[in-house]
């Protein structure tokens, strides 16, 4: 096992020193604007003076660079509002970035506007011209999206009004959320906890402390209710408001577009799901009958039935994963262990910082940070080990085009649940006992739960929330009523009691950059199932050849990086059926193993 020390705090001065106070960062936020005030002159210039394809490309030089920029202000304030919630400062950072992103849409409305207007016959010779060839599928798809739009001055209206407006919701519930303390008894002593370390103790295997922390967590995000209510239908209501003038009547048609995938394959992935719920209520079953309830509630979701044998501190976990992503390929785990020396990771347990976690890029820097609250277990680790598959796939595209690398999340999702697929199926081959074996093995089946349950629910809740929103502002009660039906559906009424404020909880209904953000986990887990079985075939060898899957994420629909990639067809089910047979396969074995210890506790 590797040795080395690493830090459990990143290193953002390597990037700009300083903080949210620093100069050097506000230096380059200047340069931003005026790198966008540059392509807003000129994208001005080419509107009206005859489009050449010469000036067109010096407009794309031009985008790189505001693009790039603005994505490494972005991530920066990013990582400054989650390491501390009270950095005043980079609250205000986050409103003046958010402010030129908004700028940037607008001029990317008109700049597709423009595309759009070029006749069809100088498009396709203009296509064939070498520098443009490799950018066709984003400039074709730009030309279609401004189909889709108002006009230019229409959509620059509504981009201006979304800074205060609907981007301004989602950073209020940030404020909100930062705000939650849970109080709590730590070893006799009364602590308050942030949102971040409550969700952490929900794995205890204390089921009386799991169930007061819920009362508090529910309690938490209940007194806030009135609040929240008001910020996810205002949110909604922007989001919807925008629908109708575009003439868009599906609420996942955004959603769909961005991650360049049909109604059809969604549509699939979600009927074979719903298909296959009873493998996953009799495993849910079985962990009732292993922690010695009738029925599982919602806070018992999390905790384990098997006991894992071991907690793994933070330098036995990085080694963990580095040893593992070996089993796959070289590259993998030297990038790995590249991001651990270089301190890309903030892993300390404290006061203060965000719930969850996340990878976010640096595309000037060339690097990542991965961002979570690491308490010892193999769920950390495995936490850890997804936060750098992102991190992989955007060093993976390190020498596509930047405009090239704009892949969506369903396929970012994808990178990420492979990575950890690597790390939960070596773990197994590796145990040293049945124990071991079967905790690793429930810790596993918790991420198809997770995927086939959890994530559903959010899909049934949201798009039943917004149809309902279509109609007038929805109230706390109504929103707790929608959500406990749709976990209900979701998990086929297996549990006692559910979650009726996750609606509340929740941070990904109020990200505003990316629209129903939950469907494109269930088809990364999906997606990335495929691809191992795959790289399983092949052995290390497959390593490159999922490195140039990923290079194409940003120029592909999905189905048809199914089709060259894998030679598979997203709207038929076999797809999927099969992917979801590899995770029945677990949980057959799992309650094989576990039906000895079931029937000693009958006895």
């Amino acid at each position: 096992m590797n040795s080395h020390t690493y830090s459990m705090t990143w290193d953002l001065d390597v990037l700009f020193p300083g903080g949210s106070a620093s100069a050097e960062f506000s230096a380059h936020v200047k340069r931003t604007e005026n790198d966008i005030a540059s392509f807003t002159a000129s994208l001005e210039q080419w509107s009206h003076s005859g489009k050449s394809v010469s000036t067109l490309r010096s407009l794309l030089k031009k985008l790189q660079q505001a693009e790039m920029d603005l994505e490494e202000a972005d991530s920066f304030v990013t990582c400054l509002q989650a390491q501390n919630t009270k950095d005043v400062k980079a609250n205000e950072l986050r409103g003046f970035v958010t402010k030129l992103k908004a700028e940037l849409r607008t001029d990317l409305t008109s700049f597709d506007k423009a595309l759009a207007e070029i006749p069809a016959a100088t498009w396709k010779q203009w296509m064939e011209q070498n520098e443009l060839k490799e950018l066709a599928f984003v400039l074709n798809e730009k030309r279609k999206q401004a189909a889709d739009q108002l006009s230019k001055e229409e959509e620059a209206i509504i981009h201006a009004l979304s800074t205060d407006g609907y981007h301004g919701w989602g950073e209020l519930y940030d404020t909100i959320a930062g705000s939650i303390s849970i109080p709590f008894q730590e070893n006799g002593d009364p602590v308050h906890l942030s949102a971040g370390q409550a969700e952490n103790k929900f794995a205890s295997q204390d089921r009386k402390l799991r169930k007061r922390l819920f009362y508090e967590w529910e309690k938490a995000w209940s007194d806030k209710a009135g609040l929240l209510s008001d910020t996810i239908n205002h949110l909604s209501g922007f989001r919807l408001a925008v629908y109708r003038q575009r003439g868009w009547d599906d609420v996942v048609k955004e959603a769909l577009d961005d991650n360049r995938m049909s109604k059809e394959t969604l549509d699939t992935m979600w009927r074979v799901v719903s298909q296959n719920k009873e493998p996953f209520t009799r495993f849910l079953k079985r962990k009732a009958q292993l922690l010695g309830v009738e029925q599982l509630d919602w806070y018992d979701l999390d905790a384990p039935a098997i006991q894992s044998p071991r907690t793994y501190r933070y330098q036995e976990g990085a080694s963990f994963i580095i040893e593992h992503f070996k089993e796959f390929g070289e590259e993998l785990a030297e990038f790995a262990e590249k991001a651990f020396r270089g301190r890309w990771i903030e892993a300390e347990d404290r006061p203060g910082k965000q719930p969850g976690g996340f990878c976010t890029s640096f595309p000037l820097s060339g690097q990542s940070r991965i961002f979570l609250t690491y308490s010892g277990t193999y769920e950390n680790v495995s936490t850890i080990a997804h936060e750098l598959g992102h991190a992989f796939h955007a060093y993976a595209m390190k020498d596509v085009h930047p405009l090239n690398t704009q892949y969506a999340m369903n396929v970012a999702e994808t990178a990420s649940t492979f990575a950890e697929t690597i790390v939960a199926d070596a773990a197994l081959k590796m145990a040293k006992d049945d124990h071991e074996k079967l905790a690793l093995l429930e810790s596993k089946i918790q991420n198809s739960v997770a995927y086939f349950m959890n994530i559903h629910a959010r899909f049934l809740f949201e798009s039943r929330f917004y149809e309902e929103r279509k109609k007038g502002m929805v109230s706390a009660p109504r929103l707790n009523q929608l959500m406990e039906e749709a976990q209900k559906e979701a998990y086929a009424d297996s549990l006692g009691q559910y979650h009726p404020y996750f609606w509340a909880s929740k941070l990904h209904f109020y990200i505003t950059d990316v629209p129903f953000y939950h469907f494109p986990y269930t088809f990364g887990y999906l997606f990335s199932l495929g691809i191992y079985a795959e790289a399983k075939k092949h052995g290390k060898g497959y390593e490159q050849k999922y490195m140039a899957l990923l290079k194409d994420t940003g120029k592909m629909r999905v189905e048809e990086l199914a089709k060259k990639h894998l030679d598979a067809d997203l709207t038929e089910e076999g797809f999927w059926q099969a992917g979801v047979e590899l995770c029945i396969k677990d949980i057959q074995e799992f309650l094989k193993m576990t039906e000895p210890q079931v029937s000693s506790q009958d006895c």
